[in-house]
């Protein structure tokens, strides 16, 4: 199973970013995916979940601001920020909560001026 990321890049404080995930070997709408992210000097934290039934949770910092969805005919998960902080930089992966997969490449994403 090959799971990439891709999507990120520079934005400015208050803007918006979509990201998207592609797997080899797994079907995204069977199992429950998340996305994580790793800010330098961080631990990776999950960030938000869709589960199988298209109910979603979200962590704290990113509630109200992001948004994740499936599309079932491209078997992709994207993760859709808007309202960027600067605290939101890191590299943001996706991966199954449940049983991880191996980490992709993970997508960078700066929020800056």
């Amino acid at each position: 199973v090959q799971l990439q990321a891709s999507g990120g890049g520079l934005v400015q404080p208050g803007g918006s970013l979509r990201l998207s995930c592609a797997g080899s070997g797994i079907i995204f709408r069977t199992n429950v995916m998340g996305w994580y992210r790793q800010a330098p000097g961080k631990e990776r934290e999950l960030v938000a979940v869709m589960n199988t039934d298209s109910n979603t949770n979200y962590a704290d910092s990113v509630k109200g601001r992001f948004t994740i969805s499936r599309d079932n005919a491209k078997d992709t998960v994207v993760l859709q920020m808007n309202s960027l902080k600067p605290e939101d930089t890191a590299v943001y992966y996706c991966n199954r909560p449940a049983s991880l997969l191996k980490w992709g490449q993970g997508t960078q994403v700066t929020v800056s001026s």
